[in-house]
């Protein structure tokens, strides 16, 4: 590969840190944006936080006002893949250089393209080679020194602006992915909320236009609305002879999930007489943290076991479809009404037992109904899964195809 003859960053770029500004003066809105680690992504580029996002209402020293097209790089890992992620300061607002960050600044421009360093950064050997020598057990940190012994061998000049236009259209096609994503997710979810709740109805089922009207929601006529103890019934299996069986756990998003896979560590308790066996086809919820969504459809493995502060239930065959109350359980509403529950509990711990979970209402298609609107549903959620895996595809050829760039073992013509 030509070579400009440097040998480390340092003969290319300086790195400033940044400036200390005083939480006493956050602020949840404001004229000046004060960036943070957060405010990166992983693979690179900008975040922006919506309602996380800080601001700050004190004196700001002038020399940490940021200019649009700046480069920033994360010198501390606040999430897992941040460390040494970059981005190029956004021209929408005025931004302002907080501590834990870099600002990079190259000293020949005409020696170095910007851009080209940005992928540079964002190529796994580097990111492997800054997290690998950091310093901190918790929460990994770099510092401007550290980064500047990093060896750099480049291309001539526009060799490297090929090289990342080339990377810029992966990265182009990967944004419009992640636009489209999201616009199918708002999709699918008000699609559901329309389907469980009767104000889309399929085929036959829509000639009825009649609706009762609830407590928490309007539904056709011809449903019903009943109780969840009149649907489902609470199972308390202990697992009292100590058997082995997979640890489970809840998330807000993704339902039950394999604890160790999920934690990547054992947070359970070395005895498991006292937790609760869970059979594939039940559902559970922590009592303690349902108000978040954290309720789920277990169908992972044929017994599962949970803490014992898990409440597990299970439907009645021939009145519920599990999928279709999956997505009922799921919706915001239920997360709103599961709130609501939990600061009404006689149980002042914030938990809410089955007790008060049992009175709550659900609305009640006909079986046929429900499962009509549970195969409407898998087709949304295979189209946004389909959309996923093409955007996870170009992510991996991109990160080969900047492996062969960056390395100069594929060429770009000049």
């Amino acid at each position: 590969m030509n070579k400009n003859g440097a040998k480390t960053l340092r003969d290319y770029i300086a790195i400033k840190h940044g400036f200390a500004f005083s939480s006493d003066f956050y602020a949840d809105s404001g004229n000046f944006v004060l960036l943070t680690p957060g405010n990166f992504q992983e693979r690179g580029g900008f975040r922006w936080l919506n309602d996380k996002q800080k601001y700050f209402s004190g004196e700001i020293p002038e020399d940490y006002v940021l200019s649009t097209g700046q480069m920033l790089i994360a010198m501390t890992e606040q999430a897992p893949g941040l460390l040494g992620s970059t981005f190029f300061v956004p021209d929408d607002r005025v931004y302002l250089h907080n501590q834990r960050l870099g600002l990079i600044t190259i000293k020949d421009p005409q020696r170095l393209d910007a851009e080209y360093l940005h992928y540079f950064f964002s190529s796994s050997p580097i990111r492997e080679q800054i997290s690998k020598e950091s310093a901190g057990t918790k929460v990994k940190h770099t510092s401007p020194d550290k980064l500047l012994q990093i060896s750099l061998e480049v291309p001539v000049y526009e060799e490297q602006r090929k090289v990342a236009a080339v990377l810029r259209t992966w990265d182009e096609a990967i944004e419009l992915h992640d636009a489209l994503a999201r616009q199918l997710q708002k999709q699918h979810v008000a699609l559901i909320y329309q389907l469980v709740f009767g104000s889309l109805r399929i085929g036959a089922f829509a000639s009825n236009q009649k609706t009762n009207k609830y407590r928490w929601f309007n539904l056709p006529s011809d449903w019903q609305c009943e109780r969840i103890d009149s649907l489902a019934q609470e199972v308390s299996e202990r697992n009292s002879e100590g058997d082995a069986a997979e640890i489970l756990s809840c998330s807000k998003y993704d339902g039950f999930v394999r604890s160790l896979d999920y934690f990547k560590k054992q947070v359970f308790s070395s005895d498991l007489t006292g937790y609760k066996r869970i059979h594939r086809g039940d559902f559970g919820f922590p009592s303690n943290h349902v108000e978040e969504g954290s309720i789920g459809l277990q169908n992972l493995t044929n017994i599962g076991l949970v803490s014992p502060i898990y409440i597990v239930f299970r439907f009645s065959a021939n009145k519920i479809d599990n999928e279709y109350a999956h997505y009922v359980l799921k919706t915001g509403l239920y997360r709103h009404i599961f709130e609501i529950s939990t600061s009404a509990s006689v149980d002042r711990r914030g938990s809410l037992r089955w007790d008060e979970f049992a009175t709550i209402p659900f609305p009640v298609p006909s079986l046929h109904e429900q499962r009509e609107i549970v195969k409407v549903l898998h087709l949304s959620a295979k189209r946004l899964a389909a959309l996923r895996e093409a955007r996870s595809l170009l992510e991996r050829q991109k990160r080969g195809l900047m492996q062969k760039l960056l390395t100069g073992e594929w060429r770009v013509t000049v």
